[in-house]
């Protein structure tokens, strides 16, 4: 029998917490909170993760976090947890400032400072300036995405290490906004228009009173013929970011001639099943493979589809009766790293399933409102099957 919600609440704060932090395999040496602009903000920093031993300059991925633009932490690392670094890579994971503490550009700004400092430390840290990916996921694919696009645009130039390119050579974007104008204007996505979306936050102002700054944030306006290699991954079910997003950045890529490969996750959401298949984890290891190791040359415009297995999307997870729901205050003290009183997508440490029945109006933020609104529907329901 499925596991109940309520049962899935109230899993051990040890349990989830073991979740949290990706483990440091061995033979890997971790640099941590490497300041990319010296005595810069707090959250100017990277984690960077070579290997102990390397015989020649590694290719680099580089992972931006998710959260709205507003929430999440370099802390996570899906390359560093799927075994990048153990298939030959160097991963770095960046934090950037968040819409509460600068509008836009700075968040973009704060990538390409990041790798620019990555770029003038590549022989310190064995690594290959000519062999640079960025990955991330949703506010994260907005940016690598932005990354990939604006290479030539130096107005997003600023700090240290000018002397150093902000250009990479492979982009994988799972499900990065990048129309605003668009996307708040989708049906069903209309609460994106409003001045407190985390849209509106990243530019400060409601997307529709803005169209110059939606015109400026959007990777597409500065899409051009020598933008590197992009895979995009988007399910078609995604509540959050329309998957029409990644259609128009597909669109402008093919039309540019940029080499380009969109894969639809039918049935998928915002993230959860249907990302972590073992096809889809295949597909984005072969792109970083041929792109970065291989130094592929072939321009090709790709479309592909796979569907969420109902199995994966509906497994069991393990009971936990007789344990307590786990109070809102916990929750805030295992998963809020930026101590803003909310928790994001990307800070949560529980199963992405809860996280999607908790975040009611599917913004990628939990609230405490909606987790008191969820322990009370839960209640109402009885104890744990």
């Amino acid at each position: 029998m499925k596991p109940s919600l309520f049962a899935l609440l109230t899993l051990s704060t040890a349990t989830l917490y073991a979740q949290q932090s990706p483990r440091i395999p061995a033979g890997v040496t971790a640099h941590r909170d490497l300041a990319y602009v010296e005595n810069g903000h707090e959250r100017q920093k990277l984690d960077l993760y070579v290997p102990e031993k390397a015989e020649k300059p590694l290719p680099l991925i580089i992972w931006i976090h998710g959260g709205g633009w507003q929430n999440g932490s370099k802390d996570g690392c899906p390359p560093l947890r799927n075994g990048y670094v153990e298939r030959g890579y160097a991963v770095a994971s960046i934090n950037y400032r968040l819409s509460s503490h600068a509008v836009f550009p700075a968040q973009i700004e704060d990538c390409k400072a990041a790798i620019r400092y990555l770029r003038a430390h590549a022989r310190e840290y064995s690594l290959d300036p000519e062999r640079f990916g960025v990955w991330g996921s949703s506010a994260g694919g907005h940016l690598v995405a932005l990354v990939g696009t604006s290479g030539e645009a130096r107005e997003f130039e600023v700090g240290p290490n000018l002397d150093q390119s902000s250009k990479v050579q492979a982009v994988c974007d799972f499900y990065g906004p990048t129309d605003f104008t668009a996307f708040v204007s989708a049906p069903g996505y209309e609460r994106h228009a409003t001045p407190d979306s985390p849209e509106a936050k990243l530019l400060g102002g409601a997307v529709k009173d803005n169209p110059e700054k939606a015109a400026k944030v959007n990777p597409v306006t500065y899409v051009s013929a020598d933008d590197p290699p992009f895979l995009i991954v988007h399910g078609d079910k995604d509540a959050t970011v329309p998957i029409n997003q990644s259609e128009l950045l597909f669109t402008a890529l093919k039309k540019a001639g940029v080499s380009a490969h969109f894969h639809t996750i039918h049935g998928a959401g915002h993230g959860g099943p249907g990302f972590a298949d073992k096809a889809v984890e295949e597909m984005v290891a072969k792109f970083f493979d041929q792109q970065l190791k291989e130094k592929a040359t072939s321009v090709e415009a790709l479309t592909s589809e796979s569907t969420v297995d109902p199995a994966a999307a509906t497994q069991q997870r393990p009971q936990a009766s007789g344990r307590r729901v786990v109070p809102w205050d916990a929750v805030l003290t295992r998963d809020d790293r930026n101590h803003d009183g909310k928790v994001s997508r990307e800070e949560f440490s529980g199963p992405a399933p809860l996280f999607q029945r908790l975040d009611r109006d599917n913004d990628g933020v939990l609230t405490k409102e909606e987790h008191e609104a969820f322990v009370s529907a839960a209640g109402k329901a009885g104890s744990p099957q």
